[in-house]
């Protein structure tokens, strides 16, 4: 089965509002998610991460979270998603242990040989996209398909995705997409994913 990955932040959702949305997400048929909230405090994450936590194992879904090692080490989460100036992926496999889910972003076709300890990545942006500001130049389609050549792991797509180019970025190869505005800011994230997962599958 094609991922898709819901990369979720809470920003001013309350926590009932946040967990509501994530679980119509997964109704809808995400079956990863990134916890991503670039400006919480550990104690946030932390705090969001529990709940979360307890909603995704009802589910069975597995919870990665952006960039802070220490805060899914903490949590016992089941993994880590870390971008090129985070934590060495050989320190993160250190702290969180041969069976976590470590995923790498890449922005380059030189980052996909330096990412041996990684177990997924994600090119990105493949499109220009808000949630992703401070990124490179994007991969483009040919871009991604290139990528998808060259790994060995598996590439997931991100920048971008909706459900009218999800399909596409399959067809370059890409094992899924991870999505954020497209579901977290939809006016039904259980319809919005199930057009996306209908898309993909």
């Amino acid at each position: 089965m094609k991922w898709l990955y819901l990369v979720a932040g809470w920003d001013n959702k309350s926590p009932d509002e946040f967990l509501k949305m994530v679980g119509e997400a997964i109704e809808g048929g995400v079956n990863i998610v990134q916890l991503r909230q670039k400006d919480a405090s550990a104690r946030e994450l932390i705090a969001y991460g529990e709940a979360l936590k307890a909603l995704l194992e009802s589910y069975g879904i597995p919870l990665l979270i952006n960039d802070r090692v220490d805060v899914a080490h903490a949590l016992g989460a089941d993994g880590v998603h870390l971008g090129q100036s985070d934590l060495p992926l050989s320190h993160a496999r250190a702290i969180l242990g041969p069976k976590a889910l470590i995923g790498l972003s890449i922005e380059t076709l030189d980052h996909i040989k330096k990412a041996d300890a990684a177990d997924y990545l994600a090119a990105s942006p493949v499109l220009t996209t808000r949630t992703k500001p401070d990124c490179g130049t994007p991969w483009g389609w040919d871009g991604l398909k290139r990528a998808c050549d060259l790994s060995l792991r598996p590439v997931i797509a991100i920048g971008g995705m909706n459900e009218t180019n999800a399909a596409f970025a399959c067809q370059c190869g890409a094992a899924g997409v991870a999505v954020v505005s497209a579901i977290t800011e939809a006016a039904c994230p259980k319809t919005a994913a199930r057009k996306i997962r209908d898309a993909i599958s």
